[in-house]
């Protein structure tokens, strides 16, 4: 068979079959994620002779969702969450500054998502603004900003919901925080309980 006609036979069938497939039903659900945060620094530091120092800092990612799913493709997501970071002290170098960039804040905001409405796999991307209340630290080259604080920051999001009801997920996230001159990588996985 011709590629072409592969492609025309596909294609009426996710036309006939579009209206039975949802990648989340609308109503309302709870979205429980865990994960590893890394944060650096926006830009690309000369670290001098620590070039093989590794002064990210890691840790503990956990996230609450509560989900309004307006339609199969779209929902708006109010969340609360946090991060625990911290940075391996690396004794042997001496006489030069133990740089770090690190985040210990509890997150909340708002973002959306939209989601391609297909069955067992189905991509997604997110975005929104929040907050973000804790200390920051980034003490770089560049950057010296050490503050426990109130901060701006910008999430945003790409992952699947795989499963039947597309109620695992997997994702990488990232939160921007302009003001420390730093962000935040998550790698997490989450689960969605229905609540209608």
């Amino acid at each position: 068979m011709p590629l072409s006609s592969r492609f025309y036979i596909i294609l009426l069938f996710a036309i006939l079959f579009s209206p039975l497939i949802q990648a989340q039903a609308p109503g309302n659900f709870i979205k429980a994620s865990i994960g590893y945060g890394s944060s650096s620094s926006y830009y690309i530091e000369d670290y001098g002779s620590q070039d093989e120092v590794d002064v990210m800092g890691g840790g503990l990612y956990l996230q609450g969702e509560y989900i309004i799913g307006i339609k199969s493709w779209f929902s708006v997501r109010p969340y609360a969450g946090a991060i625990f970071e911290s940075v391996d002290k690396n004794q042997n170098i001496q006489n030069q500054p133990q740089y770090k960039v690190t985040t210990n804040a509890f997150l909340m905001g708002g973002k959306v998502r939209f989601c391609a409405p297909i069955p067992w796999v189905a991509p997604f991307i997110e975005g929104g603004i929040g907050t973000s209340i804790g200390k920051f630290e980034t003490f770089t080259p560049n950057v010296n900003f050490n503050k426990s604080s109130v901060l701006l920051h910008i999430p945003f999001s790409i992952g699947l919901a795989v499963g039947r009801h597309n109620n695992f997920e997997i994702g990488i996230s990232g939160y921007f925080h302009p003001a420390a001159k730093q962000s935040t990588g998550v790698f997490a996985i989450g689960y969605t309980f229905p609540l209608d």
